[in-house]
């Protein structure tokens, strides 16, 4: 009998081992995502710059208009060195959106699809659908 409590116990130890080993564990700081950028350290990965970026560090920064909830979202933008491309940020959104540069005499013009970024001096206005949906 003695046998085969030791079995079953030794049994016992061997599958709670080889499932503990088996679990992946994630070290900290080890989130990077397919470009490297680690999320827990604020990095997200910008088209644009090719590079991982805080967009909280990002001199672009527009705030929700009109917000119905209790608090006030933040969107980042990022223009390309030539300034051409505009990549916007948004909060309900993953990833970014690029803007291409539109042709126009009074202010710069971004769009793509419903998205129109427009830049007069250095205020921005961001619609979407033709309706302000963050400011500068």
């Amino acid at each position: 009998m003695k046998k085969v409590k030791y079995l079953i116990t030794a049994m016992t130890v061997t599958l709670f081992a080889t499932g503990v080993a088996a679990q992946k564990i994630t070290p900290k700081g080890a989130d990077s995502d397919k470009h490297g950028c680690k999320g827990s350290a604020g990095f997200t990965f910008s088209v644009v710059k090719n590079d991982c970026v805080r967009l909280f560090d990002e001199k672009i920064q527009l705030k929700e208009v009109a917000s119905k909830k209790s608090y006030t979202s933040g969107a980042a933008v990022i223009l390309s060195t030539d300034e051409s491309k505009a990549e916007v940020f948004l909060p309900s959104s993953t990833g970014s959106i690029v803007l291409s540069k539109s042709p126009s005499k009074n202010a710069n013009i971004y769009k793509k699809g419903q998205y129109t970024l427009t830049r007069d001096k250095d205020a921005y206005t961001l619609k979407k659908s033709n309706k302000v949906i963050f400011k500068s």
